[in-house]
């Protein structure tokens, strides 16, 4: 058996049909069934359950798949590092980020690209567990997250990078300011409100963290919406339709003439922040520089 059969195999775990395997592999039908054929004949067992129109991973072919990704993975990381060896900082990072973190990347990309003008990136978004997801399969090599990090893969190992920690301040409509110099405001003022909470379905984190506080003082929050995007929950807080609590970088992307950015004066809680990747595992030279970037800039 060899790479090529490894990747017929894969292709066609992926597929669940070899004709539509072979579509994607662009090669005919009856060689693919031949090299499948050959495979299981080698290894004395059956890959696939053959009944109905999809095909379906037996036990020993869940066992191939998860070995066979490992070691494709393995053979990629394998040549990027040997091409490394004379090459400098080029080709494509990619990297993921919740967002409520996604305005920390852009000066930081700014500065990297100033230094290594021919490295392109690759950005994506998601909650913690689609991330993790893309994190082990090497989609992605690092992601920048609040913490702690919600692991899609309670087994899998992660290594961080803390980075500063960012307070956490209250967003509300312009026009719910007391007047033009107001700055602050207190928990109790900010529960009168109602309220916007950032959230998934797997990843409630901050939203906890929120009202943890709230609790805390006393009050509970109102809330009205809970979404999953920061630009609609500003979008919201634009139109008069509620408050919420971000962490203060998430603030540096967005306008503030609808909105007022106010610091809550009797609470100082904290959103901790991290860059993530996997423990034990290759990583490119630009992943590398990168985080040695954020961790110089913190010195």
């Amino acid at each position: 058996m060899d790479i090529r059969q490894l990747r017929y195999f894969l292709e066609i775990a992926e597929q669940g049909q070899i004709t539509r395997a072979a579509k994607k592999l662009n090669m005919e039908q009856p060689p693919l069934s031949r090299q499948l054929r050959l495979i299981e004949e080698e290894l004395k067992v059956t890959l696939f359950d053959r009944n109905g129109k999809r095909l379906r991973l037996t036990h020993a072919g869940e066992l191939l798949r998860e070995r066979a990704e490992n070691l494709l993975h393995e053979l990629s990381e394998t040549v990027k590092a040997v091409k490394e060896m004379d090459e400098g900082i080029t080709g494509e990072l990619a990297i993921g980020s919740v967002v409520s973190c996604i305005s920390l990347l852009p000066p930081h990309i700014k500065t990297f690209r100033q230094q290594y003008p021919q490295l392109t990136f690759k950005i994506a978004e998601g909650d913690h567990f689609l991330l993790g997801e893309q994190l082990e399969k090497r989609s992605i090599e690092l992601i920048v997250a609040r913490l702690p990090f919600e692991a899609a893969s309670e087994g899998q190992c992660y290594e961080e990078l803390r980075l500063p920690s960012d307070p956490y301040v209250a967003v509300i409509p312009s026009e719910w300011k007391s007047g033009a110099e107001q700055s602050s405001i207190t928990m109790g003022e900010l529960s009168s409100f109602p309220f916007l909470s950032l959230t998934t379905d797997r990843t409630r984190g901050m939203h906890e963290r929120v009202v943890k506080e709230f609790r805390e003082h006393g009050y509970t929050p109102t809330i009205i919406c809970e979404c999953t995007s920061v630009a609609v929950i500003i979008a919201l807080v634009a139109q008069g339709i509620g408050a919420t609590v971000f962490p203060k970088s998430v603030m540096e992307s967005f306008p503030l003439d609808a909105i007022a950015m106010l610091e809550i004066s009797d609470a100082d809680f904290q959103s901790e922040v991290g860059i993530i990747w996997l423990q034990n595992r290759y990583l490119s030279r630009s992943a590398r520089h990168f985080i040695e970037m954020f961790r110089t800039l913190q010195t």
